[in-house]
């Protein structure tokens, strides 16, 4: 018999990416929707959800972020309902209003976390920014007050950045960040598309000169993760709270080189500078140069200051967001399109073989190096609390930025 021929799947096109992104929402929605208010955040990898009780802060607001994605490429109506389904939970349950802000995790209805994050605010922002772009005009307002609260307790005009953390009372942790600063920075982008607002695109591109040129500037030219009261980069530290580590690891982290590449390159459309695209092929270039495995392929989760690989884990959220970055830079580029395109299609590659859930739907979530996965839920507390934020985010502006008429393959 003949010898059956491979299909070769056109990642680069923009059906493509148009039906992954519809197979990703599908697999959350209507069944995500908690009648009595929210969303449900906890899934198995077939799409079960096995715990209606715990509800996170991020994730809420990371669900209404993804319909909203969801909502202006597909048009599915059901898809509107959810936002504001979700927002009202937000707006309810899960705000403290003793202080303004937002507690972190709900049980059974009751705050069992309420200390205060730029990184879950910074998605608050986000969402009411996504549902306002869609057409939920009652998040105006919430978007404006959201700003103001972290104008007012978190911003520090010295350093131009943001600080991390605070307590009920919004006294300020001496801990420093990159990663709320990077997702204010988001977050900021998606008021200004909203609302051309001036004051969000000035603060974003604040954040990301501050956090990509100035503190880079004392880590090698590559963004820190962590930081001292002053804001002078900690390469010593290390996180002691472990349901924390999966939000500050050590190491230079490739998923930030790249989602702050992603950013700049979003920011060049709105405010076009001169170091926003180099300085973007700089963060994605290193980050494949020095995180993607050789041996087994996709991109390892973290390397040291020197370069070495620290943590070989994949992690999903990494590789997508890679992606994502590859296909803005090759889209937008003068020169060294092939050199991105091929990023992009090798990503893709490893990711479709590895980490995507052909049958039911999603991403898996984390690897070891050989791409054994360490669980196999989709969204578990501790772990991963993202309903595909990862996975709209960096493929949503793709498909915004992807011209109707398709680019040209490779055959990949």
């Amino acid at each position: 018999m003949p010898e059956e021929k491979k299909v070769r799947i056109d990642f680069r096109s923009r059906e493509f990416i148009l039906d992954h992104c519809k197979r990703s929402i599908e697999f959350f929605h209507p069944h995500c929707i908690d009648p009595n208010g929210g969303l449900y955040h906890f899934f198995g990898d077939d799409g079960t959800v096995f715990d209606k009780t715990t509800r996170v802060l991020v994730t809420e607001a990371r669900f209404v972020f993804s319909y909203a994605v969801a909502y202006q490429h597909l048009h599915n109506e059901e898809y509107l309902a959810a936002i504001r389904h979700s927002i009202a939970y937000l707006r309810g349950p899960l705000r403290n209003t003793t202080n303004g802000a937002y507690h972190w995790v709900l049980e059974n209805g009751k705050a069992t976390e309420s200390k205060i994050y730029t990184y879950g605010l910074a998605f608050v922002l986000l969402a009411y920014s996504k549902a306002v772009a869609v057409g939920v005009v009652e998040a105006k307002a919430y978007m404006d007050e959201t700003f103001e609260l972290l104008e007012s307790h978190m911003f520090e005009p010295k350093h131009g950045l943001y600080a991390e953390e605070a307590d009920a009372q919004w006294n300020v942790d001496p801990y420093r960040s990159e990663s709320g600063n990077l997702h204010m920075t988001e977050a900021l982008i998606a008021a200004y598309e909203a609302t051309k607002e001036a004051r969000y695109l000035d603060r974003a591109v604040l954040l990301a000169d501050n956090i990509c040129n100035r503190q880079a500037g004392l880590a090698k030219g590559l963004v820190w993760e962590h930081y001292r009261e002053d804001w002078s980069a900690d390469m010593e530290f290390s996180n002691a709270n472990s349901a924390l580590k999966i939000f500050r690891p050590w190491g230079y982290q490739p998923g930030h080189q790249v989602e702050w590449a992603r950013l700049l390159v979003t920011l060049n459309k709105y405010a076009p500078a001169i170091w926003f695209v180099p300085k973007a092929r700089f963060l994605f270039d290193i980050a494949m140069q020095q995180a993607w495995d050789a041996e087994h392929g996709g991109l390892a989760y973290s390397f040291d200051p020197s370069g070495a690989v620290c943590d070989w884990d994949k992690v999903f959220w990494v590789q997508v967001e890679s992606i994502g970055t590859a296909a803005l830079l090759a889209l937008g580029a003068d020169s060294e399109k092939d050199k991105y395109w091929q990023h992009y299609d090798r990503l893709w590659e490893y990711s479709w073989k590895h980490f995507v859930d052909q049958k039911h739907g999603s991403w898996y979530r984390r690897a070891n190096r050989q791409g054994e996965m360490h669980f196999k839920e989709k969204t578990k507390a501790k772990l991963c609390v993202d309903p595909d934020y990862h996975i709209f985010g960096p493929l949503g502006e793709v498909l915004n930025m992807m011209p109707k008429a398709e680019p040209k393959t490779s055959g990949a």
